[in-house]
């Protein structure tokens, strides 16, 4: 395995004698990585692997970004799947993809995803990666998820401590701030700074643009998304220093579009809280004013659902009465699984415990009556009471004559007390930004490639259309690590003919 030794400059010297005194600190390298989320990650030990020399930039403290939490990733035709006589092919996986996006993705790019991601799954599992299951997202599913031990941060962790003791540069608190270009325009490096106010100059033949997207940008947000007040998770850092830096050297635009979903209560409540997956049913949906405006259903679908929340506003109720929380805590569980966290069937016995939090926080509330719930949620009581009993009717002839939701789910609001869970619009991310190609070649606006420049993970457009593809589960983490691999694969290529 090859290895490099930085070049440091004078003031570097003269900094690491003298607290508080800024860098200038070069490093020369095959490639240079900006983001250490799952794309950056999977690019770095991918271009690790070839021996090639490497740097990788990470904006946060530790590697990981969002997809630390992540459960599970996309592949289809993989070893998994062909064990388990699973028969989705890359040929209909690809034409659901693109028919989901109603073909405004960029279509050969998602069928160069399709065709890795196989290959991708036996890679992880070479490196070391071990995989608990196949799971679908909602029932009669695909089975394209491939649940991972130790959620993302333990393949990202495995990866990465394999990237160091390769010998490779990992360089945390450390963002990219500008593109290097020479004189005919090829991309040769990229100009960062660290926490410590360090200016740090990576001299390369080629960089992998993996920042994770803007959602962390106001400014961004308000200008170019449909949910600019969604609440996001974990965005930490996600202020589009990639898209930007790739659009500053002519770089196209493509995307631009959000993963919207919906969230109970406030920021840190955790996907196995118990008040909060009685939210992640399809119970009784009302808006503010106490209105039914959706089929509760489409929560299986939570890209729907965040689409239908944010054009009420983003804020929501979910009512459901005494016997429906029976069912769910001591019958027969929840109807719907909440991921691979709380699945199907599970019986809520921390409901009780948690509700008490949840209600002292101001998300979650109780009443004895429909007029005593009114007032505690700000709900129009008259509105309030003709909705409930509007549905309750669809419950008693099992036909839902407003919005057709199916009567496996209708279940009436009648049995005191009630309950409401206040929940609002959310994102996981932002997905795209930056116009690339099926290489992964960053190109304009008329699709010619930049030298030397490539992009992967959340930064790029192309994989969807105007809303998340939730039909294939894992595949915002498969379209990063799969991206990221094929970009270093292209990269490698290009290296290769560099004099």
């Amino acid at each position: 395995m090859k290895t490099f030794v930085r070049t440091l400059t004078a003031a570097a010297v003269i900094a690491a004698m003298t607290p508080g005194f800024a860098a200038d600190v070069a490093y020369d390298a095959d490639i240079v990585v900006i983001g250490a989320g799952g794309a950056g990650t999977a690019a770095a030990w991918a271009a690790a692997e070839k021996g090639l020399k490497v740097v990788t930039l990470e904006k946060q403290a530790m590697p990981g970004g969002t997809c630390k939490f992540s459960e599970g990733i996309f592949a289809v035709e993989s070893s998994m799947q062909r064990n388990w006589n699973y028969g989705l092919t890359r040929d209909e996986a690809f034409q659901k993809i693109m028919n989901y996006g109603h073909w405004r993705g960029n279509a050969k790019m998602v069928r160069a995803f399709v065709n890795k991601s196989a290959d991708t799954i036996d890679w992880m599992i070479r490196n070391g990666v071990k995989f608990e299951k196949l799971f679908s997202n909602y029932p009669n599913g695909l089975y394209t998820w491939h649940i991972y031990e130790g959620r993302g941060a333990g393949w990202i962790n495995l990866f990465m401590q394999k990237y160091k003791d390769a010998g490779q540069t990992l360089l945390t608190n450390t963002w990219g701030e500008s593109l290097i270009t020479d004189k005919s325009g090829r991309v040769i490096g990229v100009k960062a700074t660290n926490k410590a106010g360090d200016k740090i100059t990576v001299n390369a033949k080629a960089t992998v643009i993996a920042t994770g997207g803007f959602f962390a940008n106001k400014e961004m947000r308000e200008k170019y998304l449909r949910f600019p007040t969604a609440d996001g998770l974990a965005q930490a850092g996600k202020t589009g220093d990639g898209i930007r830096m790739a659009w500053s050297v002519g770089g196209g635009s493509e995307g631009l579009e959000v993963q919207a979903s919906y969230r109970p209560g406030p920021r840190g409540i955790g996907t196995t809280n118990h008040v909060a997956a009685t939210a992640k049913q399809p119970h009784l949906w009302l808006t503010p004013k106490g209105e039914r405006f959706c089929d509760e259903k489409i929560m299986l679908e939570w890209p729907f659902a965040g689409n239908a929340l944010e054009r009420i506003g983003g804020t929501m109720y979910v009512v459901y009465d005494q016997a429906t929380l029976d069912h769910m805590e001591k019958d027969q569980g929840i109807d719907l699984g909440v991921g691979v966290m709380v699945p199907v069937g599970t019986k809520l016995n921390k409901f009780q415990t948690e509700f008490a939090d949840a209600q002292k926080a101001g998300w979650a509330f109780k009443a004895n009556t429909l007029d005593e719930l009114a007032k505690m949620t700000g709900m129009n009581p008259d509105k309030l009471k003709k909705t409930v009993k509007a549905y309750n009717g669809f419950c008693a002839i099992r036909h839902d004559e407003e919005f057709a939701k199916d009567p496996a789910y209708l279940r009436e609001v009648k049995t005191g007390p009630f309950y409401a869970v206040k929940s609002v619009a959310s994102s996981l991310g932002t997905l795209g930004g930056i116009k690339a190609n099926e290489r992964f070649e960053v190109v304009t606006q008329a699709e010619d490639p930049i030298p030397g420049l490539y992009a992967a993970g959340n930064d790029v457009g192309g994989m969807y259309g105007d809303s998340y593809d939730l039909l294939m589960a894992g595949s915002t983490v498969g379209f990063a690590v799969n991206s990221g691999r094929i970009a270093v694969e292209s990269a490698s290529e290009y290296i290769k003919t560099l004099k």
